[in-house]
């Protein structure tokens, strides 16, 4: 299994549960592609490089994961 990182940038506009639940389905996406969740980094509220649909900051979320070399692309698809 190879080792990978799937950084997670969600609304500082949403409430603290629905952030709880972005980065749940993340991980289970991963789970489900045939993953394992090795580790959950919250980075918390960051400036972002530039505006993104008008919002300037976002909660900074890193999961790094163990899978097989096609479950990346299969996670990018979903989330």
């Amino acid at each position: 299994m190879n080792k990978y990182e799937l950084a997670l940038v969600v609304s500082a506009k949403i409430e603290d549960d629905a952030r709880t639940a972005t980065v749940e389905k993340a991980k289970d996406y991963i789970v489900r592609a045939g993953g394992t969740v090795t580790e959950v980094e919250d980075w918390g509220k960051k400036k972002l490089a530039y505006d993104i649909q008008k919002m300037s900051e976002g909660y900074y979320y890193f999961i790094q994961f163990e899978a097989e070399a096609t479950v990346p692309a299969a996670v990018e698809q979903d989330v």
